[in-house]
């Protein structure tokens, strides 16, 4: 098995385990028996738990790092700004497990190095959707559209409906809201 196949077997498996049982009481010891490997071959690619994290976090937020740059070479326009919600929402499904993983062990990322970048990228972000002269209501709704893709990523799935036509409803929400504070 390739070397690039193996790794994300690793950080998938340690990932569910890490929701299953939390990061805290996930040993190396138990991914390496749920892949089958010797802890030795774990060690080939990861030493600790916390590069298992790092690693997916990298991976998995990849696109918003794209994204950040993207936006910061955009002009500052309604179409924009519905554009890089768009763009954000697909970065929030794909890496869905991870925020996931992050919102069910606060703690422990708080502890860790991705807690504050992830922290960053979610500012950076903000700060290209919203005008700095803007009033603060409109503030506040622009900060809203970004909150509402999060909390309709990762808490939607609590409310019936087709999981599809949830996305679309949040995402609709979200473009409202960043027009709304756009029209102000």
């Amino acid at each position: 098995m390739a070397r690039g196949n193996t790794r994300q077997r690793i950080q998938d498996v340690a990932l569910e385990l890490f929701a299953e049982q939390g990061y805290e009481k996930t040993s190396l010891r138990e991914i390496a028996e749920r892949l089958d490997v010797t802890k030795a071959a774990l060690y080939y690619h990861f030493k600790t738990k916390e590069d298992i994290i790092i690693g997916i976090f990298q991976d998995l937020a990849r696109p918003i790092d794209e994204l950040v740059a993207w936006a910061g070479e955009q002009p500052r326009t309604l179409e924009t700004k519905q554009e890089i919600l768009r763009r954000y929402q697909k970065a929030l499904l794909a890496a869905a497990p991870l925020f996931r993983f992050m919102h069910e062990n606060q703690a422990t990322v708080r502890d860790l190095s991705i807690g504050l970048t992830f922290k960053e990228r979610f500012i950076a972000l903000n700060k290209f959707v919203q005008e700095p002269d803007a009033p603060v209501k409109d503030k506040v709704r622009a900060v809203s559209a970004v909150f509402a893709l999060h909390a309709g990523t990762f808490f939607m799935e609590n409310i019936e409906g087709d999981p599809e036509e949830k996305q679309e409803a949040v995402l609709e929400v979200a473009l409202d809201l960043i027009e709304q504070a756009e029209r102000a």
